[in-house]
């Protein structure tokens, strides 16, 4: 491990906390938190910025009669959001830990008094040992202002805390130079931010509150976020120890760092 890792954001993303019945996976949240209890006893600090709300939402009211698919995903999130909170809070409980929720919009972090705000919110919570969780305040997020996807927020969150690593958690193992299914297809270990590796990008074929980002979102933020010196991670969510590994420098996922 390296020693000067003090703050590390992980993003864990829809596909990560579900299964192929759109569920919550009760035990992949357990395993997240495990690590992050890991990684709290070695001083490392976790911000967790979690999607799912929508899912949660969607599993508890089915389909609804709402046509409008911004107002359907408002409701979603709003149902679902204390629930992922409620399961969160337990489990962090087992482990003799605390977490909060931290919603944003972007304007928050808009320089002047909301990102002063915002900065004070996290050190707050930081300096007393809570883990934060975050994600985007969907009930109150107009179109125009929303984050691209989760992905965007935990880019913002890293540069806001000045963060060591940004760790993005998917259902994939990390990037590759064709489809990951594909036997010719080769994961690239690592990524310098000049190298042109857009090309490798499938299009994914989301359906409706399965989360919002896909792989080209991840590179694209992977890069930005390696630029502001901050080494940003693409790797698989459902892989056993997979952010204690990383810490580890285990050649775990995608490694993308500032050419």
């Amino acid at each position: 491990m390296e020693d000067n890792i003090k703050r590390v954001v992980v993003k864990v993303g829809t596909n990560v906390l579900t299964n192929k019945d759109n569920r919550i996976l009760g035990p992949v949240l357990r395993e997240l938190v495990r690590q992050i209890a890991v990684l709290y006893e070695r001083g490392i600090k976790v911000v967790l910025v979690s999607s799912g709300s929508a899912i949660a939402g969607k599993e508890i009211l089915g389909n609804t009669q709402i046509e409008d698919s911004s107002i359907r995903r408002q409701v979603y999130s709003s149902v679902g959001q204390p629930r992922m909170m409620r399961h969160y809070y337990s489990i962090f409980h087992d482990y003799g830990m605390r977490c909060a929720q931290v919603l944003a919009t972007k304007r928050d972090f808009d320089l002047g008094k909301y990102r002063e705000n915002m900065i004070n919110c996290y050190e707050g919570l930081l300096s007393e040992g809570i883990t934060p969780i975050a994600n985007e305040d969907d009930a109150v997020s107009l179109t125009m202002s929303m984050f691209t996807d989760n992905d965007e927020l935990a880019s913002l969150v890293a540069e806001l805390i000045d963060a060591d690593r940004l760790i993005i958690l998917s259902d994939t193992d990390g990037l590759y130079t064709g489809h990951p299914d594909h036997k010719d297809s080769v994961k690239l270990h690592e990524v310098k931010t000049n190298q042109n590796v857009e090309k490798y990008v499938c299009a994914s074929g989301k359906k409706e509150g399965e989360g919002r980002g896909g792989m080209a979102s991840k590179l694209r933020i992977a890069k930005v976020t390696a630029r502001k010196n901050i080494p940003t991670y693409i790797a698989n969510g459902k892989r056993e120890n997979v952010m204690v590994d990383i810490i580890d420098n285990k050649q775990i996922g995608t490694k993308f760092i500032c050419a």
